[in-house]
């Protein structure tokens, strides 16, 4: 599971949750990302550095790009809906995907964002495994 991966990134490397949430998904999907680029998703922590939308948030997001757009966003027909159904479940769990809203349900001083993590990966996980099976479906149907 993604979640059982993400506290060597988190806690023993110090990085934040959008930088987590990336290293641990380019290890567990096997994205094929290098540091340098996983670098690029730094300044989504901390909700954008402004309490705006969660960096775990953003960094689930840079996943389903990495595994459903090709060349181009606009040219894929699978990434908005999985996109949507990923922040659905994030307003669903808690009420908003601001930073700032979801730092005082979640936040620990002594684990940090630790529950936010969690739930990214829970979520992410969950949005993929379910896509999947229905395309799979539609294409045995189809």
């Amino acid at each position: 599971m993604l979640k059982d991966i993400y506290s060597k990134y988190y806690y023993d490397q110090n990085y934040n949750c959008a930088e987590t949430m990336i290293r641990a998904a380019n290890e567990y999907y096997d994205l094929k990302l290098h540091d340098r680029d996983m670098i690029m998703v730094g300044g989504y922590g901390a909700g954008i550095q402004t309490g705006n939308t969660c960096g775990a948030i953003l960094s689930a997001v840079s996943v389903l790009s990495m595994k459903y757009v090709e060349q181009k966003a606009h040219e894929s027909k699978d990434i908005k809906p999985i996109t949507t159904e990923l922040i659905r479940r994030f307003n669903i769990k808690y009420g908003s995907i601001l930073c700032k809203d979801i730092k005082p349900q979640s936040f620990d001083p002594q684990f940090r964002c630790k529950n936010t993590i969690e739930a990214a990966c829970d979520i992410l996980e969950g949005v993929l495994s379910e896509y999947g099976k229905q395309k799979a479906d539609k294409g045995a149907k189809g």
